[in-house]
């Protein structure tokens, strides 16, 4: 059924994740009226956290991480490590959302408004000019239009909302922000940071620089470390949609929120030669609805982004809005990760760490920090670790001989402190990395996405560089029985693109139209009243993870769409 409702607002934003929640805040409160579209159900802050603080031992098989009703509605979503029978409700049912995968590609989604803002690691590293040249400077896709100095200010402007706890290093390729005090390191994580920067003078170890809060900001709580992060926060410790900025977005009185809308395309009106609305699905009824708006901003993550563009096919744009460059659904990128290494830490056993802190280590980059090629190996660009360290726990009984008192005796004090520190690495971007319309469609008839992409010799050759130096810092370190991992399957899942849950790229910013879908305000070139400023804009990867640089390119895309509205540049014929 096809039912014409004619609505009009001053903006439109499908998505309400972490850019769709910074979108609607930035545009109501510089006076839009702005709606926002959310295909999954609603999530009210608080009220709807069901299972959090909920014991194991009240929760269905006790919180198991997978039970026998995820298959097959949760299959793509249960091959991560994130969803759990604690926060499955969170989590997309994949048999009402399917998508092709050409090669394995495992794409992880949130349902429900606030996305996978609720479900984020909460990491928050600025980029810096390495990465914003790194494209320019190796030769592997295009470069950036901006620079680390062009959005500088708005990083500083969204740690402040947000709150990022985290320790200043000075290092130019991790640029410092406007940090909260940062959270400790517990004893084994000091003897391995002691024992690294000693080893290898430059590299540090440090606490991760994360979205939960140390200091309270407004009526959010310092974190008070239970834990559940994911089941949802309802002291709002951690930044989410819910807890932040569709609060602040409600507080001016200019938003509407419409969940279960499902954005099928965007209406382009020839004749004014630009998008004049959005057209949707109401998932409950199925009925399409159109809505009409003079700005509209994507931020519906960077495949479901895109998606909407591919859809929005003209005869103008016969591959969708923005297909014309021949960059829309190319270069999908992702961080490789599940790879690195672990061992045991002597000693220490007089010390102990009790609790849930939500943070683990991090060691920034120490590759190629001069050039593509500046320490010889056989990749470019780089990557980071992160882990954590702690005691084995009553856990370990279970492969152990003992029986009895025995064994109850064996388990009265917990085991030797272990560390293990896995690899998050730049993937390159590729043109034949795809995520383009098949001929199959939905259940509401929008073409389906079929996905193809795979590493390539770069990030083979780095994975082999992570394992190797994972090790040489523990062992440099002294840990001992240290040993390394990759989980990669060629042609299976274990460590596939997608996993990480970073997917970036396929409708990537340029500075010409021709080999670009936007350019460096994230305004659509073919119609520069869309903007996109989710993880579709992303022209490279870097290494470090992405989402407080699309909330800083959301901001500052915000700022421009509306001082360019008041100039009346958004709406000319």
């Amino acid at each position: 059924m096809f039912y014409l409702q004619r609505e009009e607002y001053d903006a439109v934003v499908v998505g309400s994740g972490v850019s769709g929640g910074w979108a609607a805040k930035e545009l109501t409160e510089k006076g839009l009226r702005t709606l926002v579209l959310e295909r999954g159900r609603n999530v009210e802050h608080q009220k709807d956290y069901i299972t959090e603080h909920v014991p194991p031992w009240d929760m269905p098989y006790r919180n198991r991480r997978i039970t026998p009703e995820m298959y097959p509605e949760q299959a793509v979503q249960i091959r991560g490590n994130t969803v759990d029978s604690g926060n499955r409700h969170f989590y997309q049912n994949d048999k009402r959302h399917p998508y092709i995968e050409a090669a394995p590609f495992t794409w992880v989604q949130a349902e429900v408004v606030g996305g996978r803002s609720l479900l984020w690691g909460r990491q928050c590293y600025r980029w810096s000019d390495l990465d914003f040249e790194a494209n320019l400077r190796d030769g592997h896709g295009i470069d950036w239009p901006i620079r680390y100095a062009d959005i500088a200010p708005w990083y500083s402007y969204v740690e402040r909302f947000i709150g990022v706890s985290g320790e200043r290093l000075g290092l130019p390729q991790l640029p410092d922000g406007e940090f909260q005090p940062p959270m400790e390191l517990n004893a084994g994580e000091k003897f391995v940071k002691e024992g690294v920067e000693r080893a290898f003078p430059g590299r540090k170890v440090t606490i991760g620089r994360s979205a939960v809060l140390t200091r309270p900001i407004g009526n959010r709580a310092a974190c008070h470390y239970c834990g559940e992060c994911s089941r949802g926060c309802s002291t709002g410790s951690y930044f989410s949609s819910q807890s932040s900025t569709l609060p602040a977005a409600f507080a001016t009185g200019r938003l509407t929120l419409r969940p279960h809308s499902l954005v099928h395309s965007l209406i382009f009106d020839e004749d004014l030669n630009r998008v004049t609305g959005v057209r949707f699905v109401d998932t409950e009824t199925g009925d399409m609805h159109e809505v009409y708006a003079q700005v509209i901003f994507l931020c519906a993550s960077a495949l479901g982004s895109t998606r909407v563009l591919l859809n929005t096919r003209t005869s103008e744009h016969p591959d969708g809005l923005g297909g014309n460059s021949g960059a829309l659904g190319r270069y999908l990128m992702d961080h490789h990760f599940r790879v690195g290494a672990s061992g045991e830490i002597p000693g220490l056993l007089d010390r102990y760490y009790e609790g849930r802190r939500p943070n683990g280590i991090y060691i920034p980059r120490f590759r190629n920090l001069a050039g593509p090629d500046s320490d010889r190996l056989d990749f470019v660009r780089g990557y980071g670790y992160q882990g954590s360290a702690s005691r084995a726990g009553w856990s370990r009984g279970a492969g152990m001989a003992e029986l009895g008192a025995e064994l109850k005796q064996a388990l009265r004090d917990p085991g030797p402190w272990r560390i293990s520190i896995g690899s998050w690495g730049e993937c390159l971007p590729r043109e034949d990395n795809t995520a383009l319309l098949s001929d199959k469609t939905d259940q509401w008839g929008i073409p389906l996405l079929e996905i193809n992409c795979t590493w390539g010799p770069n990030e083979f050759a780095m994975r082999r560089d992570m394992a190797q130096q994972a090790a040489e810092m523990l062992e440099a370190a002294g840990c001992r029985n240290v040993t390394t991992f990759d989980n990669f399957e060629d042609g299976s899942y274990g460590a596939e693109p997608g996993l990480c849950i970073h997917e970036m790229g396929t409708a990537r910013m340029g500075r010409d139209p021709s080999n670009s879908v936007l350019n460096g305000y994230n305004q659509v070139w073919a119609s520069p009243n869309v903007f996109v400023t989710d993880g579709a804009c992303m022209t490279s990867s870097s290494c470090v993870n992405p989402s407080i640089t699309y909330m800083a390119l959301t901001a500052r895309a915000a700022d421009y769409a509306v001082n360019a509205l008041k100039r009346g540049e958004l709406v000319k014929a």
